[in-house]
């Protein structure tokens, strides 16, 4: 046993003193994956996140398509790669790649794709680069997230003729100095973002003249002066610190159509007067405070630099801007919606001014000084808006008069919620036309904003505007598709308020009004089909519901104590999705929920609802999935019966228990249970007598 034991010792010791060697020939890479690991078909194999440690070099024949990401490969180097003569497409992003050899690469001559995005090629950036001239046919290349620096980026790319996209993203470049993209003529497509470029120098961009996507996203740009690029198609500035965009204003016309100014701090339009070719422009979260040229205001219109005073050209820039079909001036700090400014846009179709200081609506001329609060005029009779989709969400508008929308006739959606808007009330016969003899009923405390007889008008949103109460026919002879009067605390809605929209309104939203009973009338709607009434007080739901083909209901947090009967028939066809969370349901009174699921309806929060029971003078509430009716009490009849079987039950369940107990004794209450048994007791022609019974010591004793 001794003996034994000291072996055993001995293996554990020599176990233990090769552990480190087999740990180094593990990191070493001598240990390789199974050849399962990846997957391989005849011209493309994907070892990716398999715990590769080297280069694989057995794969097979006449491979093209390579893909080795997030492994741990240190090295592209070494010997000899059969096999690999014809790879075209090789992906080698996050791994720890350090060194790239000029042997390796020299031994794939027709690789036009490579990936060596999220690596650590800042270690050994001369020599790498220096293989990279074997590079001869690279057209796609990813160098983003190599902690590489301005100059070890231009080593890299430095004789790369063919190139034709580039990605630099994630970076720690700070400046692009003059022909850094000299030996990349055929560049496309550019990525720099997300670097901490502070500076372009004049001559950067000067030899792509094929240049057509260009991202400096996410860097430290101050100031874009003499912008000269004509050819690029797509240039996305977005999250820099620019105060300032000018273009150059050559003969030759710009072909950019998207361009991306968003998250800056820009004080004023970008000067921009030939970009004619212009589809989408984002100018959201800057600092512009008006687009009226000599401003009145001071502090609207802060000129930093000498040369924006110079290059300050707005309405000539605005009107080379006839194709902008989408123009985002979301969070900014514009006052006043002056209409002549758009007036040159004949291609607007989509318009955000949400999240601004507007207060008015301006109808005169750039030229005029108009003050906030003036908007008793109308504009000129010409000034029309193509506009189909208008978001002003977010401001302060207190009115939108008549006009407004007469010069907006393809007006389809709009967004103002969160404004100081009051609809006005309409006559259910009168056309909207004319604002007297009643035709019109003013919202109390105020103006008005006539919502009806906009007739292209299919989605508007009034949410977050303090409306108390809703006149009749607001929106009369507008054929509105959806509806949002969310978020008006204490609503009064009469029945007659939503006339004129009973076979178009399709969906309604009346979430968080706290609206009783009272308050919520509704007509019947033919064609409503979903409808949010959450976050109210409802006990009962509107009657003028049950003729609507609602497809999906939200009634969550509210008072309801059911579903109504009237409601679920004329609903058993049409109703898809409910939600009901939040409500003071009847354990007692499920009967609505059967009804539903034998429907096929999806109850969306069935686990998170609760419903209430009574039980000796305390309330309790219970989880409606787990079916606490049985605590509920029974109808008269039902309960008397139940009593019976329960006693009769206990009486039979007595009689087999005594049996069991009198088991081996004769007695009459058992000789039936005896007689019909069979094959359990032997025949004995004699009775033979019991045996005397031993004492209980006697039993245990051996």
């Amino acid at each position: 046993m001794l003996l034994f034991e000291h072996r055993l010792s001995e293996r554990g010791c020599l176990l233990l003193w090769l552990l480190p060697s087999v740990l180094r020939a593990q990191s070493n890479g001598e240990v390789r994956p199974r050849s399962t690991s990846c997957q391989q078909s005849s011209t493309k194999v994907s070892c990716k996140g398999v715990g590769l440690r080297k280069f694989p070099k057995e794969l097979g024949q006449g491979i093209k398509y390579l893909e080795l990401s997030n492994n741990f490969i240190q090295n592209l180097s070494g010997s000899y790669m059969p096999g690999f003569g014809q790879l075209e497409y090789l992906d080698m992003c996050f791994n720890q790649l350090e060194t790239v050899s000029a042997t390796t690469l020299a031994q794939l001559p027709w690789l036009r794709s490579l990936l060596l995005g999220s690596n650590h090629l800042d270690r050994n950036y001369l020599t790498n680069g220096q293989a990279f001239r074997l590079l001869r046919n690279i057209e796609v290349l990813d160098l983003s997230a190599n902690n590489l620096e301005s100059h070890m980026a231009g080593w890299y790319v430095s004789n790369l003729t063919r190139l034709r996209m580039l990605d630099l993203s994630g970076n720690k470049m700070t400046r692009l100095p003059a022909g850094i993209f000299q030996s990349t003529p055929r560049l496309r497509e550019l990525d720099l973002s997300n670097n901490y470029i502070m500076e372009i120098e004049e001559g950067a961009f000067e030899a792509l003249e094929e240049l057509e996507v260009v991202n400096l996203a996410l860097n430290s740009l101050h100031c874009i002066s003499g912008f000269s690029l004509t050819q690029l198609r797509v240039l996305n500035l977005s999250h820099n610190a620019l105060e300032l965009f000018v273009s150059e204003g050559g003969a030759e016309p710009y072909l950019l159509q998207v361009l991306d100014l968003s998250h800056n701090r820009l004080l004023y339009f970008p000067e921009l007067p030939k970009a004619h070719y212009l589809t989408h422009l984002n100018l959201s979260s800057n600092l512009i405070a008006s687009l009226l040229p000599g401003s009145r205001h001071p502090g609207e219109f802060v000129l930093r630099y000498k040369e924006m005073a110079r290059f300050n050209r707005t309405l000539r820039t605005v009107a080379g801007l006839t194709h902008v079909a989408d123009l985002d001036l979301s969070n900014n700090r514009l006052q006043l919606f002056p209409f002549t400014f758009f007036h040159s846009l004949g291609s607007l179709h989509s318009l955000s001014l949400a999240k601004n200081c507007l207060q008015d609506v301006a109808g005169e001329s750039l030229a005029s000084s108009t003050e906030p609060g003036d908007h008793s005029s109308p504009p000129p009779e010409h000034i029309v808006l193509p506009v189909h989709s208008l978001d002003l969400h977010g401001n302060a508008i207190r009115v939108l008069p008549r006009w407004f929308f007469d010069s907006l006739p393809q007006l389809e959606r709009v967004d103002l919620g969160s404004n100081r808007l009051q609809p006005c009330g309409s006559q259910g016969s009168d056309q909207g036309g004319n604002s007297g003899g009643g035709s019109r009923v003013p919202a109390p405390g105020g103006t008005c904003t006539p919502f009806y007889s906009v007739p292209r008008l299919k989605h508007l949103s009034l949410c977050k505007n303090n409306i108390t109460r809703l006149h009749p026919y607001a929106f009369n002879q507008t054929s509105l598709l959806s509806l949002d009067l969310s978020g008006n605390k204490d609503l009064f809605m009469p029945k007659e308020a939503l006339g004129g929209l009973e076979f178009s309104l399709q969906k309604l939203s009346l979430r968080g009004n706290q609206m009783d009973n009272s308050k919520a009338e509704l007509p019947c709607l033919d064609t409503l089909k979903v409808l949010d009434l959450s976050g109210n007080n409802l006990s009962l739901l509107p009657t003028g519901l049950f003729c609507s083909p609602l497809e999906s209901l939200d009634v969550r947090n509210n008072n309801l104590l059911t579903l109504e009967k009237p409601a679920l028939a004329s609903w058993s066809r049409s109703l898809k999705a409910v939600s009901i969370a939040g409500n003071p349901f009847s354990c007692c009174s499920l009967a609505w929920l059967d009804t539903l699921q034998a429907a096929g309806v999806g109850v969306q929060d069935l686990d998170e609802a609760l419903c209430a029971y009574r039980d000796k003078s305390r309330n309790f509430s219970a989880k409606i999935t787990s079916s606490p009716r049985w605590l509920c009490p029974h109808p008269k009849g039902t309960s008397s019966l139940a009593l019976l079987m329960v006693m009769m039950s206990l009486f039979f369940l007595s009689s087999v228990a005594c049996c069991l107990l009198k088991k081996g004794q004769k007695s009459p209450g058992c000789a039936g249970l005896h007689s019909n048994r069979v094959g359990v007791f032997p025949h004995h022609p004699k009775r033979e007598e019991p045996a005397e019974e031993r004492p209980a010591e006697s039993v245990t004793k051996v």
